[in-house]
């Protein structure tokens, strides 16, 4: 017999209200009224001219109130979260102090204009999130897995620090406002040292392969710091690379190269999710899969497209993380075993995606022109479509009526990704590049059809029948030694 288990409730949940810490109670009321505020502030952004700025020191435009609301939304979740999650640990004052200040250092970053004072803050946004990964300061795992994340984050602000010295040297410019306007004149060696050094620090901020590993590594973190880590912190990089657009755009061979990197782990991160038993490890695979498509579809040009994919999966893996405990169960194994893709499978999802690329055509415009627009429109229904059939496949349906619940979800889904790609386009309309669609070459041609067929095999479960490739993606999804939290020896008594 398989199914759900009884789960008797002893008591009531302890209410957070009373008798709750004052740091914990104040900080989450802070957090809760910063996000109102950039609610207002955005809409007065939207509604009124001229710029907002303290010329060569901060910049407030659309990108920068995006942000704010999507980043003070997310904190202000995981803050009434972590009020019971938290609740009686030694170290809950230092954790809210710590997601808080995360939460101050963001808001700072996406309106930073000065190039000093935006490396200053991407140091300082990487240090406290280290300092979240080893909130237990006592646990030897969590010590080792901020360490390993914190010499990655000092990685890549060295990065981001050779890219900005760069960039003043060869355009004299000291804020990224004015590096922007400067770029169309870049070019040779100092400008590849310096867009070469910023998809590196992009690389190593979205835990792309093979800088993924302080992402799989940092498991140690409280469950509601990993939700903040991959709701937010790892979108950084997309983020990196939309600031500096007009810099990584200059050439179409970087752009291109920008497609292979984010294909790579958009196809790695999805094997390596389907090797790990743990819900945590296998959400952390699934993270560096989509800021995979993310990093994709800002090397096509679209980088509108980019900050869109990020808040979506951020509603989403925000929500997966905070509910991870939820979706553990106590099973029997299925006797019927893995359902056969049959003939009918594959014609109800290639009917499917396509009507939904041309639902997504129809709502946004991309797609119907020969350039990369049509990749994008081939990544946003692969990775849409995964999604509604992970979540079609969770449910006990029947196979005739998954082939209507497939559709069901996934039209209606791509739908609001489109409508939401929209809104955000408008609302990021006066930066200096928000889509710059590059001319679609028999490389870009090559790598999409590679990409298709490796994801269309790997859909059909080919990698399963390679014992080989088990043991390589085991291997490459494994932490750092020293961050497990039981060594064989410790269990493995004969």
């Amino acid at each position: 017999m398989s199914g759900r288990t009884s789960k008797p409730t002893i008591g009531a949940f302890p209410d957070t209200t009373v008798d709750s810490p004052t740091v914990p109670a104040v900080l989450t009321w802070f957090v809760w009224s910063l996000f109102a505020t950039s609610v207002s502030v955005t809409v007065a952004r939207l509604w009124a001219d001229g710029s907002w700025a303290v010329p060569g020191v901060v910049a407030v435009d659309g990108l920068t109130v995006l942000l704010w609301v999507v980043v003070t939304f997310f904190s202000g979740v995981v803050h009434s979260y972590s009020r019971r999650y938290m609740a009686g640990s030694a170290t809950e004052n230092g954790f809210f102090l710590a997601a808080f200040g995360f939460t101050l250092v963001v808001m700072a970053l996406v309106a930073a204009d000065h190039v000093v004072l935006f490396v200053g803050l991407w140091l300082a946004m990487g240090l406290v999130m280290a300092k979240l990964v080893g909130t237990v300061d006592g646990w030897p795992q969590a010590r080792t897995a901020a360490r390993v994340a914190r010499t990655h984050f000092l990685a890549s602000t060295a990065l981001v620090g050779v890219a900005v010295t760069a960039l003043w040297w060869a355009t004299g410019a000291t804020t990224v406002s004015g590096i922007a306007a400067a770029a169309d004149g870049l070019g040779g060696p100092v400008w590849l040292l310096a867009a070469v050094a910023l998809v590196f620090a992009a690389m190593i901020q979205s835990a792309l392969v093979p800088f993924h590993g302080w992402l799989l590594s940092s498991m140690t973190a409280p469950t509601p710091a990993s939700a903040l880590m991959h709701a937010g912190f790892v979108n950084a990089g997309g983020i990196l690379l939309l600031r500096f657009a007009p810099v990584v755009t200059v050439d179409t061979g970087l752009m291109l190269a920008i497609v292979a990197v984010g294909a790579t782990s958009a196809l790695l991160g999805k094997l390596m999710k389907s090797v790990r038993a743990d819900v945590k490890s296998e959400l952390g695979c699934s993270t560096v899969g989509q800021m995979g498509f993310m990093i994709m579809q800002a090397g096509l040009g679209f980088f509108g497209a980019a900050i869109t994919h990020l808040v979506l999966h951020g509603f989403y893996k925000a929500y997966q993380f905070l509910g991870a405990g939820g979706s553990l169960e106590h099973t029997a194994p299925d006797e019927r075993g893995r359902r056969e893709t049959t003939s009918a499978d594959v014609a109800v999802v290639v009917a499917t995606g396509v009507a939904g690329g041309v639902l997504f055509a129809l709502l946004t415009g991309k797609g119907t022109s020969v350039d990369s627009g049509l990749l994008l429109v081939l990544f946003v229904v692969l990775t849409t479509l995964h999604a509604a059939r992970t979540l079609v496949g969770r449910t006990s349906l029947s196979a005739a009526t998954r082939y209507g619940a497939v559709p069901a979800v996934f039209l209606p889904a791509i739908a609001v990704y489109a409508l939401v790609y929209e809104v955000i386009s408008t609302v990021l309309a006066g930066l200096p590049v928000v889509a710059a669609p590059t001319e679609l070459t028999a490389l870009h041609v090559v790598v999409a059809v590679v990409f298709l067929a490796a994801y269309v095999a790997t859909e059909a479960g080919a990698h399963e029948r390679s014992g080989r490739l088990y043991v390589a993606l085991l291997n490459a999804s494994q932490p750092a030694r020293d961050t497990l939290l039981t060594a064989t020896e410790d269990y493995d008594e004969y």
